[in-house]
């Protein structure tokens, strides 16, 4: 996302992998590109075979890299895709791709296997087990493409095809960790478009967006838990070394609306903006250990997509304390930090600011007030801004001191 953008080589990574250890990463998943030799590879994948051109000492040079910076290595695959130009088209029979009105069916270059047949399910087997075998334990499965209304052949309808299909799919997935016991599964699915609960199911991890621009994400981060376990969302943070340190700061805390995930060009950034991306992480890993115990709230109600305050929490089965991530964004055009925002769901709480750490951004960028009827936030300037507070009701901990006292 946002930095080798499907074309990563073993030089550059030799860099990056390092900086993502830096910076406080626990595993480090090569994205797509690392199986092909040409530039342009949309329709020629299929065999899943690691490019020697991209990595001439071999991709396992990398991985060991990867190992030795203490970090689990991971690679992306895309298992229903065939190219119409890979070798693997001719090699598999017609019954394992879809096909309607007796031909293959065909879409962006590419054919879809069907998983009814055993020679797909065969096939992909075989490429899993070998990419296993260089010693990943993350695989970060897309899909890029629809095959339309379904395959005809063998079924009542294209409807009828489709939907057997699918179920092998799902079924698929389900023996994964059976028969690699450890390997985390990532449900990419065309940046989050195919997260349906069938797949969920089978996925320890869910990417939320492939969206590139850092301001339009919070409402996707935010509104994720409508659909799925906040455990299992995975939104993006691509911090750029050009970025200031507010800009920084905002796609840090989208992330942290779930499962972190990071990306960005963090070899090419200051220590200070390491340290910047490196607490953020930490507070990942703090917060971790609550995240599939706390339950999704919004005390601002769900986000809109062009909403100035985007709002998200998660607070613990009884009571209202927790993690609250407050995102600003400034309309177009706005010369005035905006309006304020009220909060009358968290009267009686503390805010607590968590991210960015006051050491590393003294600025307030949004500056919290005690209202008559619960926290005023107020944006301190016309620029996007997102802040992380810890939640604690005040009320009880006053309560508490006193007993305490009174012992």
């Amino acid at each position: 996302m946002n930095t080798l953008m499907a074309q990563p080589t073993q030089e550059r990574l030799a860099t990056l992998v390092p900086a993502a250890a830096a910076a406080g990463a626990e595993v480090y998943c090569i994205d797509d590109g690392w199986h092909s030799d040409a530039q342009e590879w949309w329709d020629a994948v299929g065999r899943w075979e690691p490019s020697t051109r991209r990595f001439p000492d071999g991709l396992e040079a990398t991985l060991d890299l990867i190992h030795a910076q203490g970090m689990t290595s991971g690679l992306w695959i895309e298992p229903l895709a065939v190219g119409v130009n890979s070798p693997v088209a001719e090699e598999l029979p017609d019954e394992a791709f879809m096909r309607r009105g007796g031909e293959r069916l065909v879409e962006q270059g590419r054919l879809r296997l069907d998983m009814r047949h055993p020679a797909a399910r065969e096939a992909l087997d075989a490429v899993v087990d070998r990419m296993v075998s260089y010693g990943i334990g993350y695989l970060k499965v897309d899909d890029n493409y629809s095959a339309g209304p379904g395959p005809d052949a063998g079924a009542d309808s294209p409807g009828d095809g489709l939907m057997e299909h699918s179920r092998q799919w799902a079924a698929w997935l389900a023996r994964l960790p059976e028969r690699h016991p450890g390997l985390i599964v990532e449900n990419c699915a065309s940046g989050g478009m195919t997260s349906d609960y069938a797949l969920l199911a089978h996925a320890r991890l869910q990417s939320t967006s492939d969206l590139q621009d850092p301001v339009r994400y919070p409402p996707i981060a935010a509104n994720a838990p409508l659909a799925l376990l906040p455990e299992q969302a995975g939104s993006w943070a691509y911090p750029q070394p050009e970025m200031t340190d507010e800009e920084i700061t905002y796609t840090l805390v989208t992330s942290l609306a779930g499962s972190f995930y990071l990306s960005g060009h963090l070899d090419r950034m200051s220590p200070r903006q390491i340290s910047l991306v490196r607490a953020a992480t930490d507070l990942a890993k703090e917060l971790r250990p609550a995240l599939t115990r706390e339950l999704p709230w919004w005390p601002y109600d769900v986000a809109s997509w062009d909403q100035e305050w985007v709002v998200t929490a998660r607070r613990a089965p009884v009571g209202r304390e927790g993690l609250l991530l407050v995102w600003h964004r400034p309309r177009p055009g706005q010369d005035r930090p905006g309006s304020a925002l009220r909060l009358p769901a968290l009267a009686g709480m503390r805010l607590t600011r968590v991210m960015p750490p006051p050491d590393l951004v003294a600025d307030e960028g949004i500056s919290v007030e005690d209202g008559a009827d619960g926290p005023v936030l107020r944006a301190t300037s016309t620029a996007p801004t997102a802040r992380a507070y810890l939640v604690r009701d005040t009320t009880h901990r006053d309560e508490d001191v006193a007993r305490s006292e009174n012992r």
